[in-house]
């Protein structure tokens, strides 16, 4: 059954819009992420698992996530002082390296 062009080239259209529309997350580089992450080590533990219930333990967390919530402080999504001024200079390709390094730590988990 032959569809008409129209409908046919509408669909093509909007699909290619939605593909491109989607935010890409480039890989990150765990090596490079745990060279950048010195200065989030301070608070957050080398690892990820902040020894402290004042910052969140990060490791093992999903990238995505991470790179979404840095990308978030930056724009101003997310309001924290500190980490607004940490991420300011973070270009995306940092953000996917940090997140690569803490997203591939062991998590410490809380069972209920």
């Amino acid at each position: 059954m032959k569809m008409p062009v129209r409908p046919a080239l509408g669909a093509a259209v909007i699909l290619i819009t939605a593909f491109l529309a989607a935010p890409v997350q480039a890989a990150g580089d765990p090596q490079r992420g745990k060279e950048k992450a010195v200065v989030c080590a301070a608070c957050h533990g080398e690892d990820g698992n902040s020894p402290t219930p004042e910052f969140p333990r990060i490791g093992g967390q999903h990238e995505d996530y991470l790179v979404q919530a840095l990308q978030d402080y930056k724009q101003g999504r997310r309001k924290d002082p500190i980490m607004a001024a940490q991420v300011e200079a973070l270009s995306i390709d940092d953000m996917a390296d940090l997140a690569a390094w803490y997203g591939g730590q062991k998590g410490l988990y809380v069972k209920l």
